[in-house]
C-alpha cells in the first residue's frame, strides 16, 4: 500500500501552470459518473445517501447516510455545487439542491458536535451563495445558532466533541473546528446577529494563543478546564504525536486563519495565517503534497495526504490575494503547482474511479482510511480550480 509514497515525482516543472478548464472537465466527467454510480438498479438515488470514500483498488464509491454523527455528508452536496459553478449547467444544480435538502433534519437538532459547521456551510452555505434561496438562508442561521451553543466564555472557544469531554479531561477544541467559524461569520452576516461574530473571533483569538507551539505548527487537541477556562495542554487525537505536525490538522490551520481574515479585516489574522502557511511550505516534499504527518520518522515510506494538499491549494490561492509582492507570489506559484501535482497521474484517479483524487488519509492512528479517495478531498480540490479559474478570469468573480 506505501510503494507509493516512496515513489512519487514532482511532475512538475518550474514554468509549467495548471491546465484549470481541462481539470475542470474532468472533475465534471467524474460528477456525472459518481451520479450514475449513485444509481439503484430501478435508476433512482438515494439522496439520504452520501459518498464518503472509495479504498484503494475499488471503484464505486461507499456512501453513508446522512446524518448529525457523519461528519462528512455536506461535502458531497458541495461538490455538485462546485460543479454546477463551474458548468452552468442545470440539472448539476438540481441534484445539488436534492442533497443539500436531505441534510434539513440536523439544522434544528441540538448540534452533535463542532461538525455542523462542515455539514451545513459546504452545503447549505454554497447553495445560498449560488442561488439566494431564502430557504437556504435560514438553514445557514439556525444552525449556526444551533452550533454557538457549544461555545464556553470561560474557555473563548467552541467545545468540538461533547461525546469526548471524560475522554480529553475537559473542554476540548480541535483545529478543524477553525473551519466552522464561516458559517458564524455568514449568518452573522445575513441575520444580524453580531452575538454569532463575537463568538468567531473570541475562538478564534483563543485558538491562535494556545492551538499552536512556538514554530507555528498546531496541535490536533487544545484541552481547557470546563469551569475556569484555563488552557491545561495540547494533544494529538489523529495525529502522530503530541508534538507533531499533523498535516491536515495544520491544512485546517492555514484555511481558518485566511478565512477570519477575509470575514474580519483584522491584520493580526493575515499575520498569523502567513505564519502557519510558512511552516507548513518550507517542510513539504517535492512534490508539494505532504506525508499524513510531517514528523512521521518513516518518510518517505508513509503515505501522502493529498486531502491536506486540496485544502491547502484553496486557501492558498486566496491568500494570494491578501498579500503583496514576494508573498503573493509565491502562495499562488505554491498553490498552482499543488494542484499540477494532484493532477498528475501519481494522485487523480483514473477513468473507472468516480473520485477526483486517490491517497488520502482519514485517521491513521486508528487504522480507518488509510490511502482512500475521501470526499472531503474532492471538495477542496474543486474548490480551489473554481477559485483559480476566477482569479485568471476576473469577470467570473
Amino acid at each position: 500500500m506505501f510503494a507509493f509514497c516512496s515513489c512519487a515525482s514532482s511532475g512538475v516543472t518550474a514554468s509549467s501552470e495548471p491546465d484549470v478548464d481541462n481539470d475542470l472537465d474532468f472533475c465534471d466527467r467524474h460528477v456525472r459518473a459518481s451520479l450514475n454510480d449513485l444509481k439503484n438498479e430501478a435508476g433512482y438515488i438515494d439522496y439520504s445517501m452520501m459518498p464518503r470514500n472509495i479504498a484503494a483498488g475499488d471503484t464505486t464509491w461507499h456512501c453513508r447516510k446522512s446524518s448529525p454523527e457523519e461528519w462528512c455528508s455536506g461535502f458531497w452536496p458541495g461538490v455538485l455545487w462546485y460543479a454546477y459553478e463551474a458548468t452552468g449547467d442545470s440539472a448539476l444544480l438540481t441534484e445539488a439542491d436534492r442533497f443539500t435538502l436531505r441534510l434539513d433534519t440536523i439544522i434544528n437538532s441540538r448540534p452533535y458536535d463542532h461538525d455542523i459547521g462542515f455539514l451545513i456551510q459546504c452545503s447549505y452555505g454554497n447553495g445560498y451563495r449560488l442561488t439566494r434561496k431564502p430557504e437556504y438562508k435560514e438553514a445557514l442561521v439556525n444552525a449556526a445558532d444551533s452550533l454557538a451553543t457549544l461555545f464556553n466564555p470561560k474557555a473563548g472557544t467552541l467545545l468540538s466533541w461533547p461525546r469526548n469531554i471524560d475522554m480529553f479531561g475537559g473542554h476540548n477544541t480541535i483545529i478543524d473546528n477553525m473551519i466552522n467559524l464561516e458559517l458564524l461569520f455568514h449568518a452573522a452576516a445575513e441575520a444580524h446577529r453580531p452575538y454569532l461574530y463575537d463568538i468567531a473571533v473570541k475562538h478564534a483569538e483563543t485558538t491562535m494563543k494556545h492551538h499552536f507551539r512556538p514554530d507555528y505548527t498546531s496541535y490536533h487537541v487544545a484541552v481547557y478546564d470546563p469551569e475556569s477556562g484555563e488552557f491545561l495542554r495540547g494533544c494529538t487525537h489523529q495525529g502522530l504525536a503530541d508534538d507533531s505536525m499533523w498535516a491536515r490538522g495544520q491544512a485546517w490551520a492555514i484555511y481558518g486563519y485566511t478565512m477570519v481574515y477575509r470575514e474580519t479585516g483584522d491584520t493580526k489574522f493575515l499575520d498569523f495565517a502567513q505564519k502557519v502557511t510558512d511552516v507548513y511550505l518550507d517542510r513539504l516534499p517535492e512534490d508539494k503534497i505532504p506525508y499524513w504527518d510531517f514528523n512521521d520518522p518513516s518518510i518517505p515510506e508513509t503515505p501522502r495526504d493529498a486531502s491536506a494538499a486540496a485544502i491547502v491549494a484553496s486557501a492558498l490561492i486566496e491568500l494570494s490575494t491578501m498579500v503583496d509582492g514576494e508573498k503573493s507570489v509565491t502562495y499562488l506559484d505554491s498553490a498552482k503547482k499543488m494542484l499540477m501535482s494532484l493532477a498528475s497521474d501519481s494522485y487523480r484517479a483514473p477513468d473507472n474511479v468516480p473520485a477526483f483524487l486517490m491517497h488520502s488519509v482519514g485517521n491513521m492512528p486508528a487504522g480507518s482510511e488509510i490511502d482512500y479517495s475521501i470526499i472531503y478531498a474532492d471538495y477542496y480540490y474543486i474548490e480551489a480550480l473554481n477559485r483559480l479559474k476566477k482569479l485568471e478570469t476576473p469577470l467570473l468573480s
